[in-house]
């Protein structure tokens, strides 16, 4: 897939398509690559004379309108103000349902994790949620999680949120709401579809000929090594440096 340079920008460039159209995107405070995504949108929008996008970034004090944190960010998507979000896991299932908890048979947990926080609560409201875990591998992408933090579908329940997209450092898979599972959009540069088939541990629809993710376009790569790192700078001081130093 290249470079790690070039991994990263990918990423971005995707995560930017895949919030196309929306007004108001929320970002977590440890989330990197998704906030250079938004921003790149924002960038593009800008140059384009596309309507506005406000991104708001949990701790920053430059990208973030919000001045009581977490608990604004549940009020403004309650009030149906949050377009999208993200949201990852020590792992994700075939259903979309994450687990931030640990794992094991809970309580007692083999392994346990940061928790929970407002997953459940922003997988519920926000319309487009983005699922995204740089490592993609069977330990991650599980059959079954071993605790629900953040259930994709709840049937029993109206809801407006849920999963939109699942990315990873090698795929980039839509989720079926009808269907209640993933299916397989495009590979990255380098990767096979023997490769996604061997490193998923849940099954997935795909179609007959799996497309390549495109690469960002020269125009892309000049806004994410200028302006993009240089607003991100702000938030994430070190992922910015790393990323401009690599060659």
């Amino acid at each position: 897939m290249g470079s790690e340079r070039e991994r990263r920008e990918l990423l971005i460039t995707v995560i930017a398509g895949l919030l196309d159209g929306i007004r108001h995107v929320a970002v977590g405070a440890s989330s990197p690559i998704p906030a250079a995504g938004a921003m790149l949108l924002r960038a593009r929008n800008e140059r384009d004379g596309k309507p506005p996008v406000r991104i708001s970034i949990l701790g920053s004090a430059r990208h973030n309108f919000f001045t009581n944190g977490g608990v604004e960010l549940f009020d403004c998507a309650a009030q149906g103000r949050v377009d999208a979000f993200f949201l990852g896991g020590g792992q994700i299932d075939g259903a979309g349902n994450i687990n931030l908890v640990g794992t094991g048979n809970y309580p007692q947990a083999d392994v346990r994790w940061p928790g929970s926080f407002g997953s459940a609560y922003l997988y519920h409201l926000v319309p487009r949620v983005i699922l995204f875990r740089e490592e993609h591998s069977p330990r991650v992408l599980v059959p079954k999680v071993d605790f629900v933090s953040a259930a994709a579908i709840t049937p029993e329940v109206k809801r407006r949120g849920g999963p939109h997209a699942l990315l990873t450092n090698l795929a980039l898979f839509d989720f079926d709401r009808g269907r209640g599972g993933f299916r397989l959009r495009s590979l990255h540069s380098g990767v096979t579809p023997d490769d996604i088939r061997n490193q998923t541990g849940f099954d997935y629809a795909s179609p007959a000929t799996v497309p390549t993710t495109a690469a960002p376009d020269a125009a892309t790569i000049d806004l994410i090594r200028g302006r993009v790192l240089d607003e991100l700078s702000e938030s994430y001081p070190e992922f910015a440096r790393s990323t401009m130093e690599l060659a």
